[in-house]
């Protein structure tokens, strides 16, 4: 079994490679090699089987076709333009989250073994006139270049699994939350930072107001639905190859609530409310409300609270047990 992410540099790459190298397996059978790809060659994680380091431009087509050069059985799409930067810079974030989405899949089809290809989507899919909550079956409305660009993906994703070129899965996720490390571009990138540097003993600025909703999974609930989602079986989906993960709803104030029951009053104090007009634009049509009976009903997971996120917070990252 030969496994191969893209966007391993990033942290969710490294964290779903660090995970898979613990268990050993995917889809029932042992691994026996790992490619980690990014733009950069990443720094390879400890693991009882080979772990090969590659860099891969996903918008080079040869690139993408000698990083399967040596096949794969799964492969997990990860590489992307983040949200913000995809805003900011549209060609960039056309080759990267979509010409480079459907590089990936033809060089995965080019492989002639049908691999099962999971593909990390957005919630950022949906929006303009989708109900309230959005369902399973809800049109597509992406409202900015980002959304936009992981939609297209996913319907060519949808259609070569139809066709049998692939076995393709789509999983939009949630807001990640609580990432380590230091803000990046993402429009959501303040959904981190509000809690990881207060937590920290640093303040940190809070770009929308107490009342914004928003939808959220911690990062162990985010690898191990990524794992599932390799693990079930194609035809589980239907024939709409994508859904939206579960998560929970929360107000950016009810988040704060839980940091301070938690963390106490000090971390509260080192937030400051100053709403970013800018970014109110590309995230206030952001979903935060979704009825998920579908992909609750294959087995994917949740948090309990964002009591939980701040506790693993804590204790992974922080050594704070």
């Amino acid at each position: 079994m030969h496994v191969v992410i893209t966007g391993a540099g990033g942290f969710l790459g490294n964290r779903l490679a660090r995970a898979l190298a613990e268990r050993g397996r995917l889809r029932g059978a042992p691994i026996t090699a790992l490619t980690m790809a990014d733009l950069s060659a990443p720094e390879p994680v400890a693991a009882p089987f080979p772990v090969r380091s590659r860099a891969c431009g996903v918008a080079q087509r040869d690139q993408v076709d000698a990083l399967l050069s040596d096949g794969a059985e799964v492969i997990f799409h990860l590489a992307a333009i983040v949200s913000g930067q995809a805003e900011a810079e549209f060609d960039l974030g056309m080759a990267v989250n979509l010409t480079g989405s459907l590089n990936l899949f033809q060089a995965a089809r080019a492989l002639g073994t049908c691999p099962v290809v999971v593909f990390t989507s957005s919630i950022a899919v949906y929006g303009g006139e989708a109900p309230d909550p959005i369902t399973d079956t809800v049109l597509l409305n992406p409202q900015t270049s980002y959304g936009a660009q992981k939609a297209a993906a996913e319907m060519i994703l949808t259609d070569m699994s139809r066709r049998g070129f692939i076995d393709g899965r789509g999983l939009r996720l949630p807001s990640i939350t609580i990432r380590p490390g230091r803000p990046n571009r993402a429009a959501s990138s303040f959904m981190s930072s509000i809690f990881r540097e207060p937590l920290q003993g640093q303040e940190a600025v809070c770009p929308v107001p107490p009342d914004y909703v928003l939808w959220a999974l911690s990062p162990r609930r985010c690898i191990e639905n990524l794992i599932h989602g390799a693990e079930l079986p194609g035809q589980a989906f239907g024939p709409n190859r994508c859904l939206a993960l579960p998560g929970r709803s929360y107000t950016i104030g009810e988040m704060v609530e839980a940091m301070r029951r938690v963390a106490g009053e000090a971390p509260v104090r080192l937030i400051r409310w100053e709403v970013d007009p800018e970014l109110m634009r590309i995230v206030a049509d952001w979903r935060g409300r979704f009825a998920v009976e579908k992909a609750l009903r294959l087995g994917f997971v949740r948090d309990e609270s964002f009591e939980d996120n701040v506790r693993q917070f804590l204790s992974e990252e922080l050594g704070r047990g």
